[in-house]
Order: structure tokens, then sequence, then C-alpha cells
């Protein structure tokens, strides 16, 4: 039964992914619409952006992001001058933005991806073929977007094992010390106990001495 629930999982996973496909649209950069490649991915933006950081990391590129909260580019990352031999043979400005795709689906992300040659909107003098590329090169990151996610999924699972293990260890020491309280309570109440009988036969030996009135 377990066998087959993981079987499951995985082949509904990989349908997922199979399912997440490159299209093309429009994002608001540089403050006008802007033509762009799309795909949706059924993972937290954290996911994907890590997956395209490292992707493009092993390529040698890092980003510049937009920040500010007045900048309404906020969120893009734009990498410059960069040589991305799997969509073309020249060096483009790849300008990318992750985002959740709404307040109800926070563990599903949209890619943004645009891309400038000296200044202007690359996407408009594609043709068929190259558009073809960029779609595949945004269809070759799921694997890359599906480890990210694993990875994030284990570092979750770490932190809720470490949490436990340090509730178990408060547990723990709360135990030894109600065990100590008990044990000094114990030796207390012996203590205590004799203490008792101490006093009561003084309290006898001091009764003993009354004088009895023999009229």
């Amino acid at each position: 039964m377990k066998k087959l629930l993981l079987s499951f999982l995985i082949v509904l996973a990989v349908d997922s992914i199979v399912s997440a496909q490159a299209y093309e649209g429009t994002v608001e950069f540089d403050k006008k619409k802007q033509e762009a490649f799309m795909i949706d991915y059924p993972y937290p933006p954290e996911a994907v952006e890590n997956a395209i950081t490292k992707k493009m990391e092993k390529l040698g590129y890092k980003p510049k992001e937009e920040k500010g909260i007045f900048n309404k580019d906020k969120g893009f990352r734009i990498y410059k001058d960069a040589f991305v031999t799997e969509i073309n043979e020249e060096r483009m400005d790849y300008i990318i933005k992750v985002e959740s795709r709404g307040r109800k689906n926070q563990g599903e992300s949209v890619v943004y991806m645009i891309l400038q040659k000296d200044g202007s909107n690359a996407k408009t003098a594609f043709d068929a073929y190259q558009v073809e590329k960029v779609k595949t090169f945004l269809n070759g990151l799921q694997p890359d977007v599906l480890a990210e996610n694993l990875e994030l999924d284990i570092k979750a699972q770490e932190e809720a094992v470490g949490k436990a293990e340090k509730k178990l260890r408060g547990l723990k020491d709360d135990q030894d010390d109600l065990e100590k309280k008990l044990k000094n309570n114990k030796d207390a109440q012996r203590d205590t106990e004799k203490e008792i009988e101490s006093k009561k036969q003084a309290l006898d030996e001091l009764k003993a001495k009354r004088v009895v009135d023999k009229t």
C-alpha cells in the first residue's frame, strides 16, 4: 500500500511538471508593457527563484535586483549582457521576475522573462525558431525547480524535527526538575515526620510533669 502511494505521488509530481509549459505574454517593466516569455509552476516562488539563480550562476552570471518601496520594477532581477547559448548566440539582457500566482495560490508561481538587446525588447525581432528556443529553455528548468522545491521541503522538515527535538529536551528538563522537586518533597516529608514525632515526645514528657490534684 505504501509503495503504491509513493508511486502515485511520484507520478503526480511528474504530471504537474510536464503540464507546465512556457507561453508568451506581457508584463509591466520600465514604465511600459513589455513582451515576455512566461511559465507557471505548481511550486512556491522561492523554489523557482533558487532554480533560476543557480542556473544563471552556473553560466557565470549574478543579477542586479530591483528594490525599493516605490520602485514599480521591484522584484525583477536583471542579468546584464549575459550569454546563454541555449537561447541565443548573442549577449543580451535577461530580465526575470518570479512571483506568486496570488494570495489563494501561495504555493504556485509565475515566471516573466524579458529579453533585451541594446535597450530594446528582443522578442519583437525573434522568428518562430528563436521563440521556441526560449520556451524550451524555460521548460528545461522544470527538473531544477522540482529539485529546489525538494530541498525546501527537506529544510522545512529538518526545522520541524529540530523544533520537536527542542520541545522534547524541554519536556525532559521539566521532568528532571519535577523529579528533583518530588525527591526533595519526600525528603522534607520524612524530616517533618521525624520532627513531629520528636515534638510529640517532648509534648508527652511535658504533660507527664503536670501536678495531679488529689483532693
